[in-house]
């Protein structure tokens, strides 16, 4: 019986801000949330990997593939760049890759030219290179697939939870 009195506070404590907290997705919010997404039109993305991003940010924003006016345009810039940070020393070839990519985006609203929101998305992604070049490739390519994934679930959180905070 001595612990409970330790234990009292924390309870207390705990009941009293379990009324703070609002899911992203629930009730009323919830809908005009997945409505102000769905109206967010992705501006294209230059190079391969942006091209992986804008179809995963399309996909994510509004994945019911209806045409819906937007009232949003999602601006995005990327850089992206390969480092090998491991090199066998006898061939003096590298033995592992990693693509670092970052996103730059801004939200803007329809006819205006100022961002709401804009900010930096940042994605490392390694793969195991080889002596086959096609296997290199294929696996560098993979790795700008999975970033790109990754970029996309960044981007697509970051911009829920602004547009869930204006209702």
């Amino acid at each position: 019986m001595p612990r409970f009195p330790k234990i009292l506070p924390a309870l207390l404590l705990s009941l009293g801000l379990g009324g703070c907290l609002q899911p992203m997705y629930g009730g009323l919010a919830g809908n005009n949330l997945r409505s102000d997404l769905a109206a967010i039109k992705v501006e294209p993305i230059p190079d391969r990997i942006g091209h992986y991003l804008a179809n995963e940010l399309v996909f994510a924003l509004n994945g019911s593939g209806s045409e819906v006016t937007p009232k949003y345009r999602l601006v995005i810039s990327v850089t992206e760049k390969v480092q090998t940070p491991l090199v066998d020393t006898i061939s003096g070839r590298a033995t592992a890759a990693n693509v670092i990519v970052d996103a730059n985006y801004k939200l803007i609203p329809s006819g205006a030219t100022e961002p709401i929101t804009e900010g930096t998305a940042f994605v490392a992604a390694s793969y195991d290179r080889t002596s086959q070049r096609f296997a290199n490739l294929r696996a560098a390519r993979d790795a700008e697939i999975r970033a790109a994934k990754a970029l996309s679930d960044q981007i697509h959180t970051r911009l829920a939870s602004y547009l869930s905070g204006r209702t």
